[in-house]
């Protein structure tokens, strides 16, 4: 009767220990931030951590960063599952879908209140990018532009001195530097990257006033038959056509490839891979003619985060300040 009546004791404190705010909260004081494909960014990431630190030391940071072609179905799985991260880094129009669904925050209250310490140093030509229904969802981690970044070893090789003023001089050096195991051009596999190789071929994916497509010419089929055809002559790394991140960064890090197509960002990421990147043997320059496309990454909070306000405390130390300034660095 003893024992029956201690574990009946020991069940009615344990029960009631459930329901004491201080200690549940001190078992549940961690915030979870998901990054896209940054894997390198540790410094700049512990960096964060410690200004969130300053501010909440009793709370804890987890990190996981993810390939973007993994990042959705995760984050669907987790959200189903109840226990989705408190704040996601977002590319391009993929925070949309979550966002109709009110899988995420509105943020807009926050921005309001904020307006003097956050809001009002942010452009809100970006932070518009955000928004859906009147409400914003997610605020600017980085936004970059596509570049060229040409390998100084392989074109000093193949005896080329100066960089490509236009497509047809741009292939002309990839066939200069193609042989073996090397290849003279790649580009990421992402649908926006391939406009700008029609662009500086004057074909339009659509007309000015955005109402027909343009693109079905014999201009285009030309330079596509063209593109193949470079891509079957090894010219063009067949990477080009089946990789997304890491597979075409992770190609130009082995320094076999002698111009890679990407945006900005892909050369912290390749850097990190490769000990022969520097200032000499890497390039960087705009496509023949200018042409290029935006990039844009945010960071966005999951409506179902147990901690929204130390989740955007972190949010606008990572978007703001020194803290913008360790993501365009690196780790440097």
């Amino acid at each position: 009767m003893r024992k029956l009546v201690c574990a009946l004791a020991a069940g009615v404190i344990a029960l009631g220990t459930a329901f004491l705010p201080g200690l549940a909260s001190a078992q549940d004081k961690k915030i979870t931030v998901v990054t896209w494909n940054i894997g390198y960014f540790d410094e700049g990431f512990q960096q964060w951590v410690d200004e969130f630190k300053k501010i909440h030391p009793d709370f804890e940071v987890e990190r996981i960063d993810m390939k973007g072609t993994e990042i959705p179905t995760w984050y669907q799985t987790q959200v189903v599952a109840g226990t989705p991260p408190d704040i996601v880094d977002v590319q391009g129009g993929l925070w949309l879908q979550y966002a109709s669904q009110g899988g995420l925050t509105d943020l807009t209250p926050l921005l309001e209140r904020d307006q003097e310490s956050y809001t009002k140093d942010l452009s809100p030509e970006v932070l518009n990018n955000w928004v859906y229904q009147g409400k914003n969802y997610g605020v600017p981690l980085y936004v970059s532009k596509t570049l060229l970044f040409l390998n100084r070893n392989m074109m000093k090789a193949a005896g080329i001195t100066k960089d490509p003023e236009s497509f047809d001089e741009m292939m002309a050096d990839a066939e200069k530097m193609t042989g073996g195991e090397n290849s003279g051009f790649m580009t990421l596999n992402f649908d926006w990257l391939y406009w700008p190789l029609f662009a500086m071929n004057d074909v339009q994916f659509v007309n000015e006033d955005l109402t027909k497509a343009a693109f079905n010419t014999p201009e285009a089929v030309a330079l596509v038959e063209r593109l193949a055809d470079l891509t079957s002559k090894g010219v063009i790394n067949k990477i080009s056509w089946t990789g997304r991140w890491v597979e075409p960064n992770g190609a130009f890090a082995a320094g076999n490839v002698g111009m890679l197509h990407a945006h900005a960002p892909a050369f912290l990421w390749f850097k990190s891979k490769a000990d022969w990147v520097n200032d000499e043997s890497v390039g960087a320059i705009n496509l023949p003619g200018g042409w290029s496309t935006p990039n844009s990454h945010s960071l966005v909070m999951s409506a179902g985060s147990k901690h929204p306000e130390e989740a955007w405390d972190f949010m606008k130390i990572a978007t703001s300040g020194d803290g913008t300034t360790l993501v365009s660095r690196g780790n440097r």
